[in-house]
């Protein structure tokens, strides 16, 4: 394990301040320190931004093309019919149903209806512009809350890039500092010991 340097209190941009005992490692580390931080905060502000964005726009594209459409289920599906309107969710069955899209061909698939729906039964179902059974577009606010969501993660994983490799870089100045150090001691320190 390299040892640390030893660091006095801490005093702000000091790296920056004039001194005669700065050396060329601290300018460089500094330098390091300052990109590698402007680095990480524009790269991942960016990425979030534009993955929000992005998410955003493909889900505002989804609400503007997808269309429902009724549906009618083509056999009985299986169950017992339960009372109108108190089937939850949970308790739905598969079944096949038909419906027609607006160039007039007819298109069939699998959604989940209450159970004994009989033949004929209307269903509402979203499809694409190719008459393709998709899920309910999500509503506006659900996209600006998922678009939030997922710049979050784009962005945080963009700014760890720079971060991580900042560090990296900072901690091999350092060793390199340290070396610096050794060999200087190596070079210097018997020479101490005849002074006293």
């Amino acid at each position: 394990m390299p040892l640390k340097a030893f660091r006095g209190p801490k005093v702000w941009l000091w790296r920056w301040r004039r001194n005669p005992l700065k050396r060329r490692a601290d300018v460089v580390e500094a330098w390091v320190v300052l990109g590698a931080w402007l680095l990480t905060v524009l790269a991942g502000v960016s990425a979030g931004l534009v993955a929000a964005r992005s998410v955003e726009h493909g889900l505002a594209r989804e609400r503007a093309v997808w269309r429902p459409v009724v549906a009618r289920v083509v056999g009985q599906a299986p169950g017992t019919p339960v009372a109108r309107g108190h089937a939850p969710t949970s308790d739905r069955v598969w079944a096949k149903v038909r419906w027609t899209v607006s160039d007039g061909s007819a298109h069939t698939g699998q959604v989940r209806v209450a159970p004994g729906s009989r033949a004929g039964t209307p269903v509402t179902v979203w499809t694409d512009p190719q008459g393709h059974l998709v899920n309910r577009p999500t509503s506006a606010s659900a996209a600006v809350v998922r678009g939030a969501l997922i710049g979050c993660l784009v962005g945080v994983s963009a700014a760890a890039v720079p971060f991580v490799g900042g560090l990296g870089l900072r901690g091999r100045l350092e060793r390199r500092r340290m070396d610096a150090w050794d060999t200087e001691w190596a070079r210097l320190g018997p020479q101490w010991g005849r002074m006293v």
